[in-house]
């Protein structure tokens, strides 16, 4: 089952969702868009310890990570 892992200050949350559910999709490539949209880089597993940057919903991907903007002072 696919998942969507959001990292933040608090740790992080787990979303999971059916690939086989048009609904649980369609919530799915909402959250992709509106933390994309507020600024998290998103990134897939490509293999052991490796992950790749990506700019559009994949709902074939097993687990896509949520890393917030970096904040310097």
């Amino acid at each position: 089952m696919p998942i969507q892992v959001v990292m933040d200050s608090t740790g992080d949350s787990r979303h999971f969702f059916d690939a086989n559910d048009t609904r649980e999709v369609a919530k799915a490539e909402q959250r992709f868009r509106e933390l994309r949209n507020v600024g998290f880089t998103a990134a897939v597993r490509t293999g052991s310890n490796q992950v790749s940057q990506i700019r559009s919903f994949d709902p074939t991907a097993e687990e896509t990570l949520f890393f917030p903007r970096l904040v310097g002072g």
